[in-house]
């Protein structure tokens, strides 16, 4: 998936004009004619240089190298990596979270990224990481939930969840877990 199909960054990018002063485009030709390639240089282009925000700034830069790679990795190369070599026994974890989730209801969004899947609704409600080569994190965003011995509380994915459970087998994925699950689906 590109990830101008996620409402969040086609957002940002209808936006951009207004909150950066240029417009994807006019970005990508500064890039462009940067000479830069890596990442962090052409982060740090953008924030040090143009004043971007660091949001703003990640979003253009990750756009325009996808361009310059061809496009976007299938979703389903983005899952099949994260769930190979020593994670492949892994991948049912990952299985048992999205059929789970599924059944909540049709406006689910399965997002791939490259080290992880996010799942959203109106907003993200779960991650799901490979996080070792033995364990899945399932990230939850549970603003106000009480941590358990199970459900660990804390900054999580950066930021971008409240909660963590910790997932080694399919069988991991319980009725307390998909619980949890339908609480953050039903929040988002």
């Amino acid at each position: 998936m590109s990830y101008t199909d996620d409402p969040q960054v086609q957002s940002m990018i209808d936006n951009m004009p207004e909150k950066t002063g240029k417009s994807l485009a006019e970005w990508f030709e500064i890039l462009s004619d940067s000479g830069l390639e890596k990442h962090g240089q052409l982060m740090k282009l953008l924030k040090s240089e143009f004043g971007v925000t660091h949001g703003y700034a990640n979003t253009i830069v990750l756009i325009f190298r996808q361009q310059a790679e061809g496009g976007a990795p299938a979703e389903d190369e983005l899952v099949s990596s994260q769930y190979e070599g020593p994670k492949t026994a892994l991948k049912p974890v990952y299985e048992a979270v999205v059929a789970a989730a599924a059944e909540f209801g049709a406006d689910i969004a399965i997002a791939p990224k490259k080290t992880y899947v996010s799942l959203r609704r109106i907003k993200q409600f779960a991650n799901v990481q490979a996080a070792t080569k033995t364990r899945v994190d399932l990230g939850l965003n549970l603003k106000g939930a009480e941590p358990t011995e199970r459900l660990e509380g804390g900054v999580v994915f950066s930021g971008m969840c409240t909660h963590k459970v910790r997932l080694s087998e399919a069988k991991d994925v319980d009725e307390e877990v998909i619980d949890w699950l339908r609480q953050a689906y039903d929040l988002a």
